[in-house]
């Protein structure tokens, strides 16, 4: 290898220091499994948390400067775009999954195909849903019975944030190809990067130009084109078999078709939320301008354990999909158990920080004690379910990384849907309370988590079956 130039950058230092591939890979594969799912999850909830923290910046920015009809439109809208993305989403992590099993495997030609498909599915995707969410976004605020004092400034925050759907769904893409390889770190840096620069521009925008949602959603829109701007920027520039290069930018169909098996079952159980959550959102609304407000504040600091939850489902799939893809059965089996013990750690850590800070964070975002005291009930019901919804996120990670994502997503679709819209249309409705509402939550999670430990059960000897079926190359098996 040369020397970089003088006074130039070499490529290190460009890439913020990442490890090249085979240096993950072969951390992954062999010795203690505790610190290599810790080092991978924490990273990786950083990122989930400071994309939480930037969102919030929204929220807050308008609920300070424009006011509570603002920071309700704001907040009513996140049901909406969870639906749309998270299919996407899902999909991301057919890529994650794929990108794993072929480094595990040495296959260097499948990571190759793995990589530039999804970069297309991913933009092809966003320009769909950006088309698409032009024209419904005033359809859909309608029927989800947002206030009228909240109505116009809803449809048109939702129309410019889901514009920016291409650049958005291709960050999740490319982040995705990273987690694959086992980097979480460079997508925690420059997501930092991107929402330094949305929290400037929704000051901006808000305070200096005066607008409204309008100005908040703009920001979000830059802020996604700047990260997933830098992280294709970083993969082409990569030595590694992840590398883009515009020549392979081709859809390969049964690529594809491997991460539409493993993704699209991803995407359904996290749309089946969505799905839950804008019933659940639609009996809120009912609640009045005050509760809406309350429960978007406290969505937003909620959501930080949800990060840490979720980081620990996604670090036992990459961790599993690469030991699946070289072989290692028993350290897939035993990732399991490390996983749950200290994301059940971390987990109880973060609950009992947010408790003690519950309503400082929410007086960040609106300083009435009525919105205050909603936001405080809908975080207790939260973080109960959150104590089940950990045990929901690394069962279907533990799945997913042998390629086994269908059981899990049917099990959301059958019991947290079907758990939810009985307790809307039943039980809220012979009580219409907040209290009563939030209690669907914590209600559905359990239930859901105790059918998806049973299925797990049940289907470990077909998971673990597929093993075997994972393309190795002989030319390049054990590199």
């Amino acid at each position: 290898m040369t020397s970089p130039k003088a006074g130039k950058f070499s490529r290190k230092e460009w890439s913020f220091g990442m490890k090249s591939a085979s240096e993950r890979k072969s951390g992954m594969l062999s010795g203690s499994i505790w610190d290599k799912i810790l080092l991978f999850a924490l990273p990786l909830a950083a990122t989930s948390i400071l994309q939480q923290v930037f969102n919030a910046a929204d929220v807050a920015v308008v609920g300070r400067f424009v006011g509570s009809a603002a920071q309700a439109a704001v907040g009513s809208n996140g049901p909406i775009i969870g639906l749309l993305v998270n299919l996407f989403i899902g999909l991301s992590l057919g890529t994650n999954v794929l990108v794993s099993q072929y480094i595990g495997a040495g296959n260097r030609e499948g990571v190759r195909k793995t990589v530039h498909t999804s970069i297309l599915l991913g933009l092809i995707g966003g320009v769909g849903l950006a088309v698409l969410g032009w024209y419904i976004s005033s359809p859909v605020v309608t029927m989800m019975d947002v206030p009228d004092d909240v109505h116009d400034m809803a449809v048109l925050y939702l129309r410019i944030y889901l514009l920016g759907m291409p650049v958005i769904l291709l960050y999740n893409f490319l982040s995705a190809v990273f987690r694959g390889q086992g980097d979480t770190k460079t997508p925690l840096i420059v997501l930092f990067i991107s929402g330094v620069v949305n929290v400037i521009l929704n000051l901006v925008f808000v305070v200096g130009l005066h607008m409204t949602v309008d100005g908040v959603a703009i920001a979000t829109v830059v802020s996604n084109l700047v990260s997933s701007a830098v992280l294709l920027w970083l993969l082409i520039r990569s030595r590694d078999q992840v590398r883009v290069e515009p020549r392979y930018l081709r859809m390969d169909f049964f690529t594809l078709k491997r991460i539409l098996q493993v993704g699209l079952p991803a995407g359904v159980q996290s749309m089946v939320f969505s799905v839950a959550n804008i019933t659940i959102q639609r009996a809120l609304n009912s609640l009045g301008t005050v509760v809406m407000a309350g429960s978007s504040a406290a969505n937003y600091v909620e959501s930080f354990t949800y990060s840490v939850l979720s980081s620990f489902g996604q670090a036992v799939t990459t961790f599993v999909g690469q030991n699946c893809g070289a072989g290692n059965l028993d350290r897939c089996r035993r990732s399991l158990k490390v996983t749950f013990l200290i994301g059940y750690i971390f987990f109880g850590a973060a609950v009992a920080l947010l408790l003690t800070f519950a309503t400082p964070l929410l007086r960040i975002f609106n300083e009435d004690p009525a919105v205050i005291e909603n936001g405080l009930i809908r975080i207790r019901y939260m973080f109960l379910g959150h104590t089940f919804s950990l045990a929901v996120e690394v069962l279907s990670g533990y799945m997913r990384g042998f390629g086994y994502s269908l059981v899990p997503a049917l099990c959301s679709l059958v019991f947290v849907c079907g758990s939810r819209f009985f307790w809307v249309f039943v039980v809220f409705q012979a009580n219409p309370t907040f209290d009563t509402l939030m209690m669907v939550y914590p209600v559905s999670l359990s239930i859901t988590a105790a059918v998806i430990a049973t299925a797990c059960f049940l289907s470990r000897k077909r998971m673990y079956a597929h093993v075997a079926s994972v393309p190795r190359p002989a030319a390049e098996a054990g590199q």
